[in-house]
């Protein structure tokens, strides 16, 4: 078993169930670690490739406004299951202007298992 990891991945989204975040782009801060059913890796083949969570991120928030971090989770973890070696997704979001200036950032963790 292998672990991938991408962390503080930074992507502007539309974002939001309040009046005030329709129609303007926020940041999100994302962390993903997948176990990946993979050893031996000596070529990019032999593995997932992490750059696939960047591209798989910023096609979800090219695709519209989203209403909750959790949703974003969601999509962002079934992307990673297009790749068949991938077993387990987590993914952390954090949206640091939800609570601005009270609070560093907000978000979910969620973890996702293939069935």
């Amino acid at each position: 078993m292998t672990k991938v990891f991408v962390r503080g991945l930074k992507v502007e989204a539309q974002i939001g169930v309040y009046d005030h975040e329709h129609g303007r782009m926020q940041p999100l801060v994302v962390d993903v670690e997948l176990d990946v059913a993979a050893s031996h890796c000596e070529r990019l083949p032999d593995t997932v490739n992490y750059e696939m969570v960047g591209e798989a991120a910023r096609a979800i928030v090219a695709e519209g406004h989203i209403d909750l971090v959790e949703t974003f989770a969601e999509r962002l973890a079934q992307a990673c299951f297009t790749d068949p070696r991938v077993t387990r997704a987590r993914v952390r979001v954090e949206k640091p202007l939800a609570l601005a200036p009270h609070a560093a950032a907000a978000g979910v963790e969620i973890t996702a298992v293939r069935a």
